[in-house]
């Protein structure tokens, strides 16, 4: 059943993954554009997004002729590729322009909290963890991710632009393990 110890590894690798405090520069940028962003609805629809896709994904995957442990490797793929994003400070994947209209949805609850990062490595942890570990990981990482969104201006003071470049360090070198560790697991090696 509940396993404190899968409950822990989930929520810090989806920690990691989602990288919500590293994306505290973002978050205030558009609440300075925008004037506010719901944080409530926001983190509703990452939610929902991702227990969707953590339910659904494996059928839709199938759908196209893809197994778990190819979608797993790719997904290791571009958790590597943030992992080194956030390690160089360089932007390898670029974001389209903001919908003022729906800026909570797109680009703060998808793809900055639910992106594809994200949703590979839900599925990857349910061929490693139990489901009910992974929905408690998912359920404290939007806790989390709503109190962030909620504080990101005071949190910015706080940190400073040096504390949250350091965050962002330690954040891509945990994502670079993960993603070996990814490549490991599903090439069997």
């Amino acid at each position: 059943m509940f396993s404190l110890k899968e409950i822990v590894s989930v929520s810090l690798i989806l920690f990691s993954v989602i990288d919500v405090l590293g994306s505290i520069p973002v978050i205030v940028d558009f609440r300075k554009k925008l004037g506010k962003i719901e944080s409530e609805k926001a983190t509703l629809v990452a939610g929902c997004i991702m227990v969707l896709f953590l339910f659904l994904g494996e059928k839709l995957l199938r759908l196209f002729g893809v197994d778990v442990a190819s979608f797993a490797i790719a997904g290791a793929i571009i958790l590597f590729l943030l992992g080194l994003e956030m390690i160089l400070g360089r932007d390898i994947f670029k974001h389209g322009s903001i919908d003022t209209g729906a800026a909570s949805i797109v680009p703060i609850a998808f793809p900055i909290i639910a992106g594809a990062g994200t949703m590979t490595t839900l599925l990857a942890l349910r061929s490693a963890y139990e489901i009910q570990n992974i929905l408690v990981g998912v359920l404290l990482n939007l806790i989390f991710v709503y109190l962030v969104l909620k504080s990101s201006n005071w949190l910015e003071n706080k940190l400073g632009p040096g504390g949250i470049e350091v965050l962002r360090k330690v954040f891509g070198v945990i994502l670079l393990a993960i993603a070996v560790k990814l490549f490991k697991t599903n090439l069997g090696i």
